[in-house]
């Protein structure tokens, strides 16, 4: 099916905008939006379909789309903002600032274990399902819970618990919730629109989730019967865990700092235009160069994660280009973050480039799939 695109495109990146037309006509996009810089300068800011499966709400300029996991990367972002003030020390102890997180030997994980995905706490073991709405008692499961493994022995996709982690050291070092130092430290700097948990004022912009017809791969894998690394992650989700828990009232104001971020595909790809940028964009520093650089530098790469089981390289808080399943681009020490319905965010600092990609039919993959990849491929094939 067809869809008006709307926005602007630089004409060196009509390719991005051709992908967008041929992903809505080819491969059943329902709604999306792309973003993207270079050097330093807006050069795609393109939407198109509709907001919702039955396709009668355009998608409006202003419309807001679940992003996933792409949460994890601010709440990583917010952690190197306070490293860089000389708040937290990234090769301290966690319990330097959390002292009960010392509990059934974490004592000698380091913040940037966790940031990194790097911690093996991983897992929540006592968590029933719905726990995830309840921020105290996910922090009280997180501090009982003991290590799958030593800290920086072995990296694992920390799917459900990070947000928490490192959303619990930016409250005990500043005394704010990690939405509201997303919001006051990064959004509104930047002047852009990305919330953890969305104001009750902008529920109506927010794009409604349409499951993919050929299923979700990581969906598959974490409410699978038998329990596999990712299903025993998520026993503090809600049961079930499908698009109608994901598009209701609960869960978009919830603010779950892991995975419930909403915005525009222009403010991630803003926000990591700075990033790419050395921390710095249009006259606004977020963060300094020595920040970014120590942030990005790979941490770890395995060839079978120890959560989802694929091939996977982190830095401190950030994916690192993998040419199937987290690709951004060419260049191995691009980074972003990928979201599990399809969502991507990246910045390649070779190339002065940063990018973010939305839509609200979920991927076939674990973050990745035929639209996602198609519109990635074409933002490197317009350089």
């Amino acid at each position: 099916m067809s869809a008006e695109i709307q926005g602007s495109c630089e004409a060196q990146f009509t390719p991005v905008q051709d992908a967008l037309a041929r992903n809505f006509a080819e491969h059943d996009e329902i709604g999306c939006a792309v973003t993207v810089y270079h050097d330093g300068k807006k050069v795609v800011d393109l939407w198109g379909g509709h907001m919702d499966t039955q396709r009668t709400k355009p998608w409006r300029e202003d419309t807001l789309c679940i992003m996933y996991s792409i949460a994890k990367s601010m709440c990583a972002t917010s952690v190197h903002i306070l490293a860089d003030r000389g708040l937290v020390d990234l090769d301290a102890p966690v319990a330097d600032y959390w002292p009960e997180f010392a509990q059934a030997g974490k004592e000698n994980v380091k913040v940037r274990h966790v940031i990194s995905h790097y911690c093996g706490v991983c897992f929540a073991d006592a968590g029933k399902p719905g726990d995830i709405y309840d921020y105290d008692r996910m922090i009280g499961l997180i501090e009982q819970q003991a290590p799958a493994w030593p800290a920086g022995t072995k990296g694992a996709y920390n799917t459900v618990n990070i947000g928490y982690l490192a959303g619990e050291i930016v409250r005990r070092v500043t005394g704010t919730p990690i939405a509201q130092f997303v919001e006051e430290n990064i959004c509104a700097p930047l002047g852009v629109d990305y919330q953890i948990g969305v104001r009750e004022s902008d529920l109506g912009r927010i794009a409604d989730l349409t499951p993919n017809a050929k299923g979700n791969t990581m969906m598959k894998l974490g409410v699978s019967s038998e329990e596999s690394p990712l299903s025993r992650a998520w026993k503090p989700l809600p049961q079930p865990f499908g698009t109608d828990t994901q598009n209701s009232r609960e869960f978009r104001l919830a603010g779950i700092p892991s995975f419930g971020g909403f915005g525009e595909a222009r403010a991630m790809a803003r926000i990591y235009a700075m990033l790419g940028n050395g921390g710095e964009l249009d006259g606004v520093r977020i963060l300094s160069p020595e920040a970014v650089a120590r942030a990005t530098t790979l941490q770890w790469e395995d060839d079978v994660d120890g959560m989802t089981g694929r091939p996977m390289r982190y830095a401190m808080g950030y994916a690192k280009s993998t040419p199937v399943h987290a690709y951004m681009g060419p260049n191995p020490n691009a980074f972003g973050h990928l979201g599990s319905g399809g969502a991507r965010a990246l910045a390649d600092p070779a190339r002065n480039l940063a990018a973010c990609f939305v839509s609200n039919y979920q991927s076939e993959g674990m973050g990745v799939g035929v639209r996602t990849e198609a519109v990635i491929e074409a933002i490197f094939a317009s350089l």
